[in-house]
């Protein structure tokens, strides 16, 4: 069950790097042996980046002068302020208050704030705890204590690698670095997981799977730095993410999809097509969004060096609702079924990418006929007998007639409006039958 798996996840102290992000890929690992852990050293330069200090925390907390603990981050994560530097004095609140981040907008819940890239430290509380504290005065002194190591280390990512026909890849990739938040983190994390536990069953795949769990920006960063001779591979990928609240789908283009002025089917991303159409088939309202060089780690894998066709997909994209950074997006906030859901439509997604393909068309001068074949006997008793025949036809009809590539299975399927699932049933009965056949892209 994937919300077993997400609750397993959600205690663990992930960050950038550190003992949260190897603990988790272990845990992940259990399900997939195949996964590799990769480390990379403290100050190692990737691109214009440098690999940060690796950072551990064992106590976080500031208790009154009764020796109350006003908050503890061993109650609930997002109490300390990620990357928080060791700090161990008494303060008068008036200089306390300076470290401690709430929401006045959303007074019971706990922001999640970081400071990977700044020598600095806080806490985060309710912000009806903040309007108690003030109620005591800016004179009441506090003990303040976070035991934090921040130093020499690696960061951390995991890898699973799926064999296919051709070196060809299809890169799948989530966030893996922030703590205690179920739907912006593990819903992405355990879907991957999941899908690649489906793919890894499978006795043949076309494309190799590339799936990688990274912290957000300097993970991908990383792996693009240290992967250069990888990325020509890669064909499609995804980011996932926000996949288990109660919205429908959002997609986010891949960059190349969004800044092609190409009209033809070649121009256009296969990916982004691929994800509109099984949405579309399966009956599910889709949210296209164009690539902005803001958000999750698309917009590294679609950096101008790189340019790679990697869209992002979600349901309530982040910033868009109101747990988004807070608390409140515990496991409460995510379900089984949909994660299931998002699951399901991903690997329909892979299915067509795998099926996908441009045929020629033997017989192009006139339509063929397909009696003389059997083929209308094998449609009259078939229980979709009417929308088998038009996509033979839409496929026989679109198929290119000469050596250049014309039409994939994708674009029948588009043009016709027809499942994919016909489309590709039908391209398969048609080469049988020596009327059609495989081309190259």
């Amino acid at each position: 069950m994937l919300h077993d798996l997400a609750a397993r996840l959600y205690p663990l102290r992930r960050s950038l790097t550190g003992n949260g992000v190897r603990g988790t890929l272990g845990i992940l690992a259990e399900r997939l042996p195949m996964l590799k852990q990769r480390e990379v050293a403290t100050g190692t330069s990737v691109l214009d980046w440098t690999v940060p200090n690796e950072w551990n925390w064992e106590a976080a907390w500031f208790a009154d002068a009764e020796g109350r603990r006003v908050v503890d981050a061993a109650h609930h994560g997002l109490h300390l302020v990620g990357y928080s530097v060791p700090v161990r004095k008494r303060m008068a609140w008036s200089d306390l208050k300076a470290h401690v981040h709430s929401l006045p907008e959303q007074p019971d819940l706990i922001p999640y704030r970081t400071a990977y890239y700044a020598e600095t430290w806080g806490f985060c509380l309710r912000y009806r705890t903040v309007l108690a504290l003030e109620e005591r005065g800016d004179d009441a002194v506090y003990e303040v204590c976070i035991e934090a190591t921040r130093g020499a280390g690696s960061l951390t990512y995991g890898e699973v690698v799926l064999s296919g026909e051709t070196d060809e890849t299809v890169l799948i990739s989530a966030h893996v670095c922030h703590p205690m938040l179920a739907n912006d983190n593990l819903s992405g994390v355990v879907v991957a997981a999941a899908l690649a536990e489906r793919l890894a069953a499978r006795d043949a795949r076309r494309y190799t799977y590339r799936f990688v769990w990274a912290p957000g920006t300097v993970g991908a960063i990383t792996w693009l730095a240290t992967n250069e001779d990888l990325v020509p591979r890669i064909q499609h990928g995804l980011i996932l993410a926000n996949l288990g609240d109660a919205g429908g789908f959002t997609y986010k283009m891949s960059r190349p999809g969004t800044f092609s002025r190409g009209t033809d089917d070649a121009a256009r991303v296969e990916i982004d097509r691929a994800v509109a159409i099984v949405m579309r088939d399966a009956g599910e309202a889709l949210d296209v969004r164009p690539y902005t060089p803001y958000g999750y780690d698309e917009r590294q894998f679609g950096s101008p060096g790189f340019d790679l066709p990697v869209g992002c997909i979600t349901r309530t994209p982040y910033g868009e609702y109101p747990e988004y950074h807070t608390s409140a997006d515990d496991l409460d906030l995510i379900s089984e079924g949909q994660l299931q859901g998002a699951l399901d439509r991903l690997t329909d997604v892979v299915d067509v990418l795998e099926a996908n393909r441009y045929l020629r068309n033997r017989h192009p001068r006139g339509e063929p006929q397909l009696g003389r074949r059997g083929l209308y006997r094998v449609l009259g008793g078939h229980p979709d007998a009417p929308t088998q025949q038009m996509a033979m036809l839409w496929t026989l009809n679109m198929a290119a007639p000469g050596e250049r590539p014309q039409h994939d299975l994708l674009a029948i399927a588009e043009r016709s409006g027809l499942p994919f699932a016909a489309i590709r049933e039908a391209a398969d009965l048609l080469e049988a039958h020596g009327l059609v056949e495989r081309m190259r892209s």
